[in-house]
């Protein structure tokens, strides 16, 4: 299955950052990632046409920093919560919108990482930094081996909730 693998985030949003910092470093070790603010309409038009889209960005569930959490689905039912995006309109409303439209890759995975600070700066917290290069590790040996994420991996905590 054709994988596109999305980081998304804000280097200058502190712990926002996590998307766009497992993209470098999956670039470092050789998997292509692109990097992208996160906006929902860029997202909808980068992932037209692809089979498996692997998204990856900062979450905020009220678990502790550093968490990984993973959805997978067509579309993932990721979790509500009451925080806005940085993004504006960003993954969940790109999801939706992309269910309304029926333009949804076949499968998405969306690994989100917990973050604490998103205020304006460059310093990201030490756990999303460590989760960061588990993440990164993570979708090199699957993306090499040609596998999705699923339950069994010892890395990521799969989080069922409400729809979105």
């Amino acid at each position: 299955m054709k994988t596109q693998i999305i980081g998304c985030g804000n280097r200058n949003r502190m712990d926002d950052a996590a998307g766009v910092l497992v993209a470098e470093r999956l670039r470092q070790i050789g998997v292509q990632a692109e990097m992208q603010s996160g906006g929902a309409f860029e997202l909808i038009a980068s992932w037209e046409g692809q089979e498996h889209v692997i998204v990856i960005d900062a979450v905020v569930t009220g678990a502790p920093c550093g968490t990984i959490h993973a959805w997978e689905g067509n579309p993932p039912r990721l979790p509500r919560t009451q925080q806005v995006s940085s993004h504006g309109f960003g993954l969940a409303e790109a999801l939706r919108l992309g269910k309304a439209l029926h333009c949804l890759p076949e499968l998405i995975t969306v690994y989100g990482i917990e973050g604490r600070e998103f205020d304006i700066g460059e310093k990201v917290s030490p756990e999303v930094l460590a989760a960061v290069e588990r993440v990164a590790l993570q979708i090199a040996d699957e993306f090499r081996a040609g596998t999705t994420p699923d339950a069994g991996t010892n890395v990521v905590q799969f989080s069922r909730s409400p729809s979105i």
